[in-house]
């Protein structure tokens, strides 16, 4: 009898390994997708979700059942704005808020562990952007129809160390999806998904106003010294537009727009907390800004102005538009009452808008520049008419609306093309 040795006899402790299948790569994947971490967040999401739907099938479930989870991770796929698995992994990875983005943002050095992890996690998320249609149905003993996706060669890891390194500009979270927010009931920040799209270079005249203002802010972004502005001026000279404009030039440097309402001013101290560690600069926008005498919201922005303890905040200014110069509505009989104290209430009344480090006033237009605006407007929206015609008829449509305004052009000029 032939004596086995050990390197022709098979270990009955140790039997031969069996070859690695795709089916038992992607089913591994799916193992290595549920370890994340950093990355935990991305587990929720319902493209991720439908493909850990889709690989748990394929070691236990029926081919029926694999089909139909492979059918809905692409259908989800497809709800997206993104044609590659590719596109979709980097922008999820790249908009993730997480620990370890976090302290990339407050400048702090993440631990090693942090950073061990990231890079093991990024390895992970590569490997499911390099799926593609074909290898996801090597793992699937199914011969018929399945939808395909488009693929793209991307490399994830380099793309998120690219943000990483760049993060004042683009932030992280809702802030890098989105570049303007409001304060909801709860006092919660939330995206506006439909934002105002207006661009410096639609608004015409108040040249010498925009300038101030785009200055002021470039200062902010550039970590310099910025005031807190206070634009006043009558209704419809593009106050509020403006300062939306400039926030649309600039989200690029990592600028960002939060709106607060009058009644909502108690809030601010809370969120500046809340801003004060994001890597991005922020204004806080009130607009149409005026109070009542006696209104408790004056001393609260009285409060935030002069940058108490709570108040102060190295990334964020406070834009605020008035259509009076002095916020609180004044009354004759309010300057002759008889308040034993009445010179301090009118300095208390006057003192609040000189709170403001910058006053920029927005003036009514005169008919020149008035009429330049709806010729502007005119030859941009396509409007066929002679001068004299178009004159004619913006001054009628201005009498109508209790005066010429930029706002009032605009109006005029729509009015015209829904006639059309």
């Amino acid at each position: 009898m032939t004596k086995r040795t050990a390197d022709t006899a098979p270990s009955a402790e140790f039997p031969p390994a069996e070859p690695v299948t795709q089916r038992t790569a992607l089913e591994r994947l799916n193992i290595r997708l549920h370890s994340l971490s950093i990355f935990r967040a991305l587990l929720r999401d319902p493209v991720i979700l439908g493909l850990s739907a889709y690989l748990g099938t394929l070691q236990h479930g029926p081919v029926e059942e694999s089909v139909n989870q492979y059918g809905n991770f692409v259908c989800q796929l497809y709800n997206t704005d993104k044609r590659t698995l590719a596109g979709y992994i980097q922008h999820i990875v790249n908009n993730d808020e997480n620990a370890y983005i976090r302290m990339i943002g407050k400048a702090a050095a993440p631990w090693p562990e942090m950073e061990a992890a990231v890079r093991e996690e990024l390895a992970v998320l590569q490997a499911v952007a390099d799926l593609t249609p074909e290898s996801l149905r090597q793992g699937l003993d199914w011969d018929g129809y399945l939808p395909g996706f488009a693929t793209k060669t991307l490399d994830i890891a380099e793309s998120y160390r690219e943000r990483c390194a760049n993060i004042s500009r683009y932030g992280y979270g809702i802030y890098a999806k989105h570049r303007m927010f409001y304060i909801n009931a709860e006092n919660r920040i939330v995206p506006v998904h439909n934002p105002d799209q207006t661009r410096l270079s639609s608004l015409i005249d108040y040249k010498r106003e925009q300038q101030i203002i785009l200055d002021n802010t470039l200062a902010l972004l550039e970590g310099k010294p910025a005031a807190n502005i206070l634009l006043t001026g009558d209704a419809g000279t593009g106050k509020s537009s403006t300062v939306k404009a400039v926030v649309n030039e600039l989200a690029h440097k990592g600028l960002r727009i939060l709106e607060v309402r009058k009644e909502q001013l108690h809030a601010i101290p809370a969120i500046l907390d809340e801003l004060n560690g994001n890597p991005l600069k922020f204004i806080l926008f009130i607009d149409d800004l005026s109070f009542q005498k006696d209104d408790d919201n004056f001393s609260a922005l009285k409060a935030i102005l002069e940058g108490s303890v709570s108040a102060k905040s190295r990334n964020v200014v406070i834009y605020a538009t008035s259509n009076r110069r002095h916020l609180v509505k004044e009354s004759f009989s309010g300057r002759d009452g008889d308040d034993v104290h009445r010179n301090d209430t009118m300095q208390e009344i006057l003192s609040l808008s000189e709170r403001f480090g910058i006053q920029v006033t927005f003036q009514k237009p005169d008919k020149t520049t008035y009429l330049g605006i709806v010729h502007h407007l005119a030859r941009e929206k396509g409007v066929q008419m002679t001068d004299s015609e178009l004159d004619m008829l913006a001054e009628r449509f201005a009498l109508g609306r209790g005066g010429r305004s930029a706002r009032a052009a605009t109006q005029f000029i729509d009015s015209l093309l829904a006639k059309q």
